[in-house]
Formats: C-alpha cells, structure tokens, sequence
C-alpha cells in the first residue's frame, strides 16, 4: 500500500515539474512581442524581482514564513545560484550564439545535477535516468542546431557552463530548504534575495519598455506565470524527486518553446529539429513511466 502511494506521489511530483518546464517554455515567445528597447538582461532582471514580490506576498499571505529555522548556507547558496544563472546564461549566449549557448548550459545542468545529487545528497538516479538524461540532450543539441548556425567561443562556453552550474546548485540547495519548508516560502526568500543581488542590473537598465502596454504585459506574463506559478510547480515536484531527475524533466522548456515558435511565430522547422523533437519527448516519457 506505500508502495502504491508513493509511485502516486513520484507521478504527481514529475507531472508538476513536467508543467513548470512547460510554463518556462514560454519565455521565448512572450519574450519576441517585447519592444525592442527590452534587453535580455533587463528582462531577466525584471522577471526574478517581480516573480520574487508575488512570491513573498503569496508567502506571507499564506504565513508560510513564520517558524522553523532556515538553514543559512543553503538559502544563501540557492539565492546566489539563482542570480547567478541570470547574468551567465545571458553572457554565454552573447559570446558563442543563442544555439551554442543555450545547448551547453540545459545540456550540462542535468548532468552536474546528478553529480551533485549523489555527492552532496547521496541520490542514485538510476539507469533509467541515465538514458533518458542522454535522449532528452541529444534532442536538444538536434532542435538548437538545426534551427541556429553555431559558433564557438571559448569564454561563452565557460559562462554557459557557469550557468548550468548556477542552476544544479540551486536546485541541489533548493532541495534542502524543502525539507522544512513550504514550496512558496522557500522560493519566495529565494527568489527575493537573488532580486536583491540583482539590483545593479535594474539601476543600469533602460526600462522604459515597461511604460508601453505591450512591454507591461510581457513583464507581467514572465513575472506571474512563467516564474512565480512555475517556480512554485517545481518546487512542489522537486521536494518529492531526486535532483537528477527534477532537472532532466525540465528539459521540457526547449521542446515547448520549439513548439510555440512554430505554432504562435509562425517558425519553420526541419527534418533534423523534428527528430531532435522526438528523442527529447522519448526521454521525457521514459522518465515520466518510471517508477
């Protein structure tokens, strides 16, 4: 009988990770009917603070703040991760191209999670994890390359690497605030120390793009749903999977925003990014049945 119910929870955790991918996966798109005065940076600046203000007041409505003691090296550890990945990933795809940069940093993220799942935690993925971890990043390196020329840029590559790191660490140190805490209020301290962090990018930023109807909602839009509904989802998922795992799932991001730049851009796909399409839905589903 625990072992029914425990399947049941492992199923509704990847599910709720798999949905938080999903809303991730719309960044892209909600990301092109910006103006074109938004920079990448300020955008991602604007997203973590005002995702990290709906998470606290979500919080603090709920007084899931209140008691416990927080352990200090984990929060601080998950706040610099995640305010570290901003600047990273933004200055890898800069210096090597959005195809190169973007498929170091989600190809690498599974892997150092699991890596740092089994040292730090003692987490054993499994052979399951394995071979879908190695469909979903094949797919992903077929999607990116077949729809981007690549470029290769030493210092790039080590930022995009730097901003895989970022993201296993925080979700290695995320894991440990949930083991006492509720998913809002441990992403809601998360995420407003990293805005805290990230302050001198919204001082330097032009975000005069804000005060046009259309850029408000694409803030609105990233803030909301793609961060502050999203993080809670995998926060929720994450406090009941290993790390690996929670992270390979969140490979989804790549294919959904395949398919929305297909479906709402108006993108033209090749033969090549359909199959990286498949392998990478392939990996998901094997680690979606398994138990």
């Amino acid at each position: 009988m625990r072992e029914i119910q425990r399947s049941r929870l492992f199923g509704d955790a990847r599910h709720l990770v798999l949905l938080a991918a999903i809303l991730w996966g719309t960044t892209g798109t909600a990301q092109a009917f910006a103006p074109k005065t938004a920079s990448s940076l300020a955008i991602g600046a604007i997203r973590l603070s005002l995702g990290g203000a709906i998470l606290l007041i979500l919080a603090l409505t709920k007084g899931s703040l209140s008691g416990g003691n927080w352990p200090r090296v984990a929060t601080v550890i998950a706040a610099l991760g995640m305010a570290a990945y901003q600047p990273f990933f933004f200055a890898g795809v800069a210096k090597t191209g959005v195809a190169a940069g973007t498929m170091v940093t989600i190809g690498s993220a599974p892997i150092i999670a699991g890596l740092f799942g089994f040292i730090v935690r003692g987490e054993r993925p499994g052979h399951r994890w394995v071979i879908a971890t190695a469909l979903a990043i094949l797919g992903c390196v077929l999607l990116l390359t077949s729809r981007n020329r690549l470029s290769v840029d030493a210092s790039g590559f080590v930022m995009a690497i730097c901003a895989g790191l970022s993201y296993a660490t925080y979700a290695v140190a995320n894991k440990k605030l949930l083991e006492n805490h509720p998913p809002e209020a441990a992403i809601a301290v998360i995420f407003c120390l990293s805005a805290i962090l990230l302050i001198p990018l919204l001082v330097t930023a032009d975000l005069s793009w804000l005060e046009e109807g259309r850029g408000l909602l694409v803030a609105i839009h990233l803030g909301l749903v793609a961060t502050a509904i999203a993080y809670i989802l995998f926060a929720r998922g994450l406090a009941s999977l290993p790390v690996a795992t929670a992270v390979t799932l969140s490979l989804a991001e790549p294919l959904t925003a395949a398919l929305l730049g297909v479906v709402v851009l108006g993108e033209r796909l090749t033969l090549l990014a359909f199959v990286g399409m498949f392998l990478l839905f392939a990996g998901l589903v094997i680690l979606l049945r398994g138990r």
